[in-house]
């Protein structure tokens, strides 16, 4: 018996009783016309309450759009979840985001996106930095049976099977997708049939008995205390109102509705705690509910429509940077000769002897070094619980180095070739990228990319896709050229308290070399450098083309062009003072990078020099990238057809001759 005394069963009363009362209260406002959406856990609070209740309040929750039992049995100030329910001001979210989509960092509460199946990756991230920081801490994480078919739910279990973390996996089975039957998207009776093939323990539970769900995730949470690993938790339950209020419940046969309103959940436990306090009691607490809930409703709708101002809302962007440490120096008067790939791992290996809280993952990274041999001798220095391989499971990394910056750790993240970073997009433009604008909580995560061509490695080995997060608020976009770049450039990437992507051109790791400091020097994103200063005309460029521009002006020099190039070095945030202040001198511009010419990132540097300085230009800013095709193998099409490179002097005679 998961309760066994009168005080325990009046708690628990209490707490699966608030949130229906509120359910109901909610259900008459939308009949009204006064509430617009809302997601009805009715006929499901045993499970959120029944998982809330049996945890630590020191254990993570990472609830579901349904899960509003979690939010009341936390104790979280209804005052506050009353305005964020309405859309009002004084909610959580500064009006930022809706209903469930937050985290309470003081509560261990981690809230859910839209995109299903995405937070369980997160869950194994915060699991694995309790065991790293060996705290007696679990992390539950919900998530619904049609979203079992999603491949971060595949992910997230291998993950938490193969490094044992302590998760429990809470599969709420309510018979629906939105209108689909399970039956006619799961080829199998039981979700909990899936741990068998990740070697996880898993349990199916009545999810209508809250005493049941009690006693399955004690003896979940006890097992991963234990060191155990994870457990799938199946919660057979039932839906009784629609996917959403408007979608109503049609579809639903009508046994199936009467069956299981025969199991509701409050019901059944009512008799229970009937017998233990007296219906008097009960009476009691449900009349107080009633008007306490009726009270807060109706005050939460008088509250003000949340407003803001431009200034607000784009500084809460990016989560403020904090000065480097103190023996952090832009200037080194030590330097030595390092190659490209060199300065990275001198970076990473300064960074990890200076935060004992930073964890670096990907494929292949520990014993062999990553592909490129990056980390080579990492493993050796820093042990197996800081550099950590992971299967392949971009989103699932993703997720979890999430998870790991949300507990107070670095997290350092290898995608093994940047092409594979789409396996993981959902997880940076939706997860990493919004969650300190919807909801206040920095994420220092910093994923590193080898990227780009030159090599003959053929079309899923050489694309650069740095354009497509630059089109993402909340990231921070970084591209080195020079050995001393990359490593005082790594070095503010892991400094910041932002999702920084690292794109490391593969061309440059052995084929460059420069004096690089040997001290941990910083670079600050978002500063241009002037490599070759220039009259005549400018190239704005990164990462690889800045040796195409630096090459082709030495050229160009020879015909008596003065030609100067500004290298970017970092997309977002990108230095537009230094860039403008060149075209104003030299009145011409070339953009030019490696990318594929539409949509590349040049279009959006040409653009801002058109609109802000138009009146300096002598001739049409152009834009020079790669050509729209897939990279070939063959290196002689890559080069002469589809480089940006082998046009750089035509472009350079079409801008000059204007």
């Amino acid at each position: 018996m998961a309760i066994r005394t009168k005080k325990e069963t009046e708690a628990l009363y209490r707490a699966l009783l608030l949130p229906r009362i509120i359910e109901e209260k909610k259900l008459r406002l939308i009949r009204q016309g006064r509430l617009s959406k809302w997601f009805s856990g009715f006929g499901q609070e045993a499970i959120a309450v029944g998982v809330t209740f049996a945890l630590s309040q020191e254990d993570y929750v990472l609830p579901m759009h349904r899960n509003l039992g979690v939010w009341t049995t936390r104790g979280v100030d209804l005052e506050k979840l009353f305005c964020q329910l309405m859309g009002r001001e004084g909610g959580f979210t500064k009006g930022r985001d809706r209903t469930f989509h937050f985290g309470l960092p003081d509560q261990n509460i981690v809230g859910m996106i839209s995109h299903l199946g995405a937070m369980l990756p997160v869950a194994d991230g915060l699991a694995l930095a309790a065991k790293l920081q060996k705290e007696e801490k679990v992390a539950a994480a919900f998530v619904g049976e049609g979203a079992s078919r999603e491949g971060d739910f595949h992910e997230a279990l291998n993950l938490a099977s193969v490094w044992k973390l302590p998760v429990l996996f809470i599969v709420e089975n309510n018979g629906y997708g939105l209108s689909t039957p399970t039956s006619d998207a799961v080829p199998i009776e039981n979700i909990a049939d899936a741990a068998a093939g990740y070697g996880m323990g898993s349990v199916i539970v009545d999810g209508n008995n809250v005493l049941a769900v009690i006693e399955a995730v004690r003896n979940a949470r006890k097992r991963a205390l234990k060191g155990d690993g994870p457990t799938l938790l199946e919660m057979k339950t039932f839906r009784m109102r629609g996917h959403e209020e408007a979608s109503g419940t049609k579809y639903v046969p009508k046994e199936l509705q009467d069956k299981w309103s025969t199991m509701d959940p409050i019901e059944r436990f009512e008799s229970f705690a009937v017998s233990k306090l007296g219906k008097k009691a009960c009476d009691t607490i449900k009349q107080e509910f009633v008007k306490r809930v009726e009270e807060l409703a109706e005050w939460a709708l008088e509250q003000p429509e949340v407003t803001s101002t431009t200034e607000q809302e784009m500084g809460d962007v990016f989560a403020p940077v904090t000065p480097a440490p103190s023996n952090a120096s832009v200037v080194s008067t030590q330097q030595e000769e390092r190659r490209f790939i060199d300065a990275i791992t001198d970076g990473l290996r300064a960074w990890m002897r200076e935060r004992p809280e930073s964890v670096m993952m990907g494929q292949d990274i520990a014993e062999y070094g990553g592909v490129f041999k990056v980390t080579e001798g990492f493993l050796e220095e820093f042990g197996r619980e800081r550099v950590r391989n992971t299967p392949i499971i971009e989103s699932a990394a993703v997720g979890a180095a999430m998870g790991l910056a949300l507990a107070g750790m670095r997290p350092i993240l290898e995608i093994q070739y940047g092409d594979f970073i789409t396996c993981g997009f959902n997880q940076i433009v939706n997860n990493l990228a919004t969650t300190f604008y919807r909801w206040g909580a920095p994420l220092s995560v910093t994923i590193r990319a080898p990227f780009g061509g030159g090599i003959g490695a053929g079309p899923f080995h050489s694309q650069s896709m740095e354009a497509w997060f630059c089109h993402v608020p909340g990231l921070k976009v970084v591209v080195p050229a020079t050995p001393a770049d990359a490593k005082g450039l790594l070095l503010s990437s892991l400094d910041d308290p932002n999702p920084v992507l690292f794109f490391e051109h593969k061309k440059l790791y052995r084929s460059i070399r420069g004096q690089v400091p040997t001290e941990s020097i910083r670079i600050p994103l978002g500063k241009a450098s002037i490599a070759r200063l220039g009259s005549d005309v400018t190239i704005v460029t990164y990462g690889v083309g800045l040796h195409w521009a630096l090459e082709e002006a030495e050229l160009q020099s020879k015909k008596g062009r003065s030609v100067e190039v500004i290298d970017l070095r970092t997309l977002i945030p990108w230095d537009k003072e230094t860039v403008l202040a060149s075209v104003r001198k030299t009145n011409r511009v070339i953009v030019l990078h490696e990318a594929p010419r539409t949509s590349g990132f040049g279009a959006e540097i040409a653009s801002e020099i058109t609109e802000l300085v138009f009146k300096h230009l002598d001739s049409p800013p152009i834009r020079l990238g790669g050509a729209d095709m897939p990279i070939a193998f063959s290196k002689a099409i890559e080069d002469d057809i589809y480089s940006a490179k082998s046009r750089l002097s035509d472009a350079l005679d079409r801008v000059m001759s204007w």
